[in-house]
């Protein structure tokens, strides 16, 4: 057996053995360039630009529930919860697992004032990650910060 061809087969059992060690196949998703500069955009609170870049990268991208995830948390912070839901919706619908989903769509829900619909989604994110996950309490002190100030505004 020639050099090459060893080297060719020693390369493709050892991608075979990385790819059975990890599932059996690549992830649902991945992070694409375009989500990766959106990501950018939204830490800079460039709403508008992000959401030109997602919605170019749902496109090429439309299973990519990161995509749809950024998009509702881009449209909910510029005061679109509408879309924001939708977009939720879809990236919930492409991966019912997505903690970032759960945690926004949850923050959306207290934003319209539907605190018992953010708590379905805590709950999601209990069964899902546990209590100890950043998604989990990060949505449990928007839910604590929210009834607290609501119960203090009750007469």
């Amino acid at each position: 057996m020639s050099f090459q061809r060893l080297f060719l087969v020693m390369l493709l059992s050892s991608l075979a053995g990385t790819a059975l060690a990890s599932g059996g196949g690549p992830p649902a998703y991945q992070r694409s360039a375009q989500v990766a500069k959106a990501e950018k955009l939204i830490k800079a609170k460039k709403w508008d630009d992000a959401i030109q870049v997602l919605t170019q990268a749902s496109q090429t991208d439309g299973d990519n529930a990161d995509v749809y995830n950024w998009l509702g948390y881009a449209e909910r912070n510029r005061g679109n919860t509408d879309a924001a839901f939708k977009y939720y919706e879809r990236a919930l619908q492409l991966d019912p697992k997505h903690r970032g989903a759960h945690e926004y769509v949850g923050e959306a829900y207290l934003i319209v004032g539907d605190p018992s619909k953010a708590k379905e989604h805590l709950d999601a994110l209990r069964k899902l990650c546990g209590t100890k996950c950043e998604e989990y309490r990060d949505l449990k002190k928007d839910i604590d910060e929210y009834e607290s100030k609501h119960a203090s505004a009750a007469p």
